[in-house]
């Protein structure tokens, strides 16, 4: 059963489409970049299959059931910067709030709770920082509380919204790191991203997408010339695929 299916998803803005008639499923335990030029849809897209935004039509499941009876399968990190940081809270306690699926809103965290929770935080990195407050932490500082916020959830899906953006080099390779740790406990990844210079190494499959989806599949079938001019139209500013250095306008 897949992971992850979406039938004829169609999102429309003060009745201007947004997303239109957008169908696929993806394999199980595979890294995924959803790939496309600013206001594509992207994080749209990611933000309809969590229902955080209203659909116009169209269905998701989660392994054969509806998200709303799957929530607990799923891990879902947001873009940084849609964040309030000032919040005061420090690292641990946003690392907890991925535990609430499985003990309840209700419920204080128990000792293995916390326990998990630092164990997250020293995945990536980032025990030493956990009675740190979070406006107090770099960006990249607080991307990875962030991945150990979805790692708490101990999710089966996992989808992130431009992980990398504003992060540094060894934090980056710290989050693919850690991707593909995931991806190797089968796990499932789907990743908005916006470096085209590195989906060929970052990813197994891709999905292209422009409002409409224009390919999905895996890598070396998808990520051609072809289907970026597709998605890309005139954006593109030199393609030269043996060397997998793709530019943009």
């Amino acid at each position: 059963m897949e992971p992850v299916k979406v039938e004829n998803i169609t999102v429309a803005y003060h009745r201007k489409p947004v997303l239109q008639d957008i169908s696929f499923t993806v394999p199980e335990g595979k890294l995924i970049g959803i790939i496309g030029p600013n206001g594509a849809g992207k994080s749209t897209l990611i933000k309809a299959i969590l229902g955080l935004i209203p659909k116009a039509s169209g269905e998701v499941s989660i392994y054969g059931k509806s998200y709303s009876k799957q929530r607990k399968l799923v891990g879902y990190v947001p873009q940084r910067g849609s964040v309030d940081w000032d919040f005061p809270t420090n690292a641990l306690d946003v690392v907890l709030m991925g535990r609430y699926g499985h003990i309840g809103w209700f419920k204080r965290p128990g000792k293995k709770d916390v326990q998990f929770a630092l164990s997250c935080l020293e995945k990536v990195g980032m025990k030493d920082y956990a009675d740190r407050q979070i406006s107090q932490l770099s960006g990249g500082q607080q991307q990875r509380v962030f991945l150990a916020r979805a790692l708490a959830q101990d999710a089966t899906v996992y989808f992130m919204d431009e992980p990398f953006v504003g992060v540094d080099a060894a934090t980056e390779k710290a989050i693919i790191s850690l991707l593909n740790e995931l991806k190797n406990q089968g796990k499932t990844v789907l990743v908005v991203h916006h470096d085209l210079q590195t989906v060929k190494e970052y990813f197994d499959e891709v999905l292209l997408l422009n409002m409409r989806m224009i390919a999905i599949g895996p890598t070396d079938e998808v990520f051609t010339i072809e289907n970026l001019q597709k998605t890309y139209g005139g954006r593109l500013a030199f393609l030269d695929q043996g060397n997998a250095m793709i530019g943009q306008n």
